[in-house]
């Protein structure tokens, strides 16, 4: 599709396609701490005696993930919507300034929770 030079939108997707691009993106962040540390999530689970320590070292970077990702939903929502749409989020750059900042906080703090687990995992 060839455009004029002064076609106002800038936009170079369809809103379908950016709404396939943004669903997409979505999904590959839910799945990568899965795919990533399945095994870590495994022996956090799996641990014998919960504390309030236990939960605050262990379970926070996913925690953090989780969050930043349902922080994400009204944004992956919304692509393709007018910013005037009576469902277009009133502060949606707020919503993806915070879920992704909560999201890749939890993914490096999960990578730390990760290495500690590898090394207390019996060999």
């Amino acid at each position: 599709m060839r455009r004029h030079p002064f076609d106002r939108s800038k936009q170079r997707l369809t809103r379908g396609q950016a709404k396939a691009a943004g669903v997409g993106g979505f999904a590959a962040a839910v799945a990568l701490p899965i795919a990533l540390w399945h095994h870590a999530l495994s022996m956090l689970a799996g641990a014998s005696r919960p504390t309030l320590v236990y939960f605050l070292t262990g379970w926070a970077p996913f925690i953090l993930i989780v969050t930043g990702l349902a922080l994400l939903v009204p944004v992956v929502y919304s692509i393709g919507l007018s910013s005037y749409a009576p469902r277009y989020p009133r502060h949606r750059n707020v919503y993806a300034g915070w879920g992704t900042t909560l999201y890749l906080l939890g993914l490096a703090l999960a990578t730390q929770v990760a290495a500690i687990t590898q090394g207390l995992a019996p060999h």
